[in-house]
């Protein structure tokens, strides 16, 4: 576990639409491209071992900009391929927020960043106390069978409030900008909230214009 006096001030950022990380969550990533490769190569040689996930910003007239709020991870797991490639975990630490990009001599993006506000994510993981697991799996089941999809219901039962939110606000098949949604959820309890909303909208097949506000 990380204390706030260990996140650094500057943190290298990976713009990946569609690519969720929440904090005590994991996220699988492949790295390919040299930029990146060599932003991986960097962080390995770091005591924190972070990289920052972060979503483009659609919405802004400037293509490069982003969202001011992201996600760090420390890389957890690495291995690299015979071809150069390498297949990577980042368990999420904390989101942050975005105070300035640098001019940086990388071929990749660092920014300077406030962690701020973020103190939950350094702590244990949260429960939801008005959590009805029984109504959500119900919902989820009709989700699933919905876009004919399965999973292991036995696990999904099981597990963790926390773990069972993350991970399907993290894996299921929304919009960035929803996936941005879920993220800048301040509580467990408002990330389900917003996770049920979206779940529902989606099932009743929604148009683009009734997207989150």
């Amino acid at each position: 576990m990380m204390h706030p006096a260990d996140l650094p001030e500057t943190v290298s950022v990976f713009p990946l639409p569609g690519a969720l990380l929440l904090p005590r969550a994991r996220l699988p990533l492949h790295i390919f491209e040299p930029r990146y490769l060599q932003m991986l190569d960097d962080a390995l040689k770091t005591q924190e071992r972070l990289i920052g996930m972060v979503q483009p910003n659609p919405c802004q007239s400037n293509e490069d900009k982003l969202h001011l709020i992201g996600c760090a991870g420390r890389v957890t797991q690495f291995s690299e391929t015979e071809d150069g490639r390498y297949l990577i975990t980042l368990t999420g630490i904390s989101r942050f927020r975005i105070r300035a990009e640098q001019d940086a001599f990388t071929p990749y993006r660092r920014c300077t960043v406030s962690w701020d506000g973020f103190d939950r994510d350094l702590g244990k993981a949260e429960h939801d106390n008005n959590f009805d697991r029984t109504n959500f799996l119900a919902l989820l089941e009709r989700y699933f069978s919905s876009r004919q999809m399965s999973t292991d219901w036995d696990t999904l039962k099981d597990a963790d409030d926390e773990l069972l939110l993350n991970s399907l606000s993290m894996l299921l098949d929304f919009d960035p900008e929803e996936k941005q949604a879920l993220l800048e959820a301040p509580c467990l309890r408002t990330r389900r909230e917003t996770l049920v909303t979206l779940i529902e909208f989606a099932m009743r097949g929604g148009s683009n214009e009734e997207k989150l506000q």
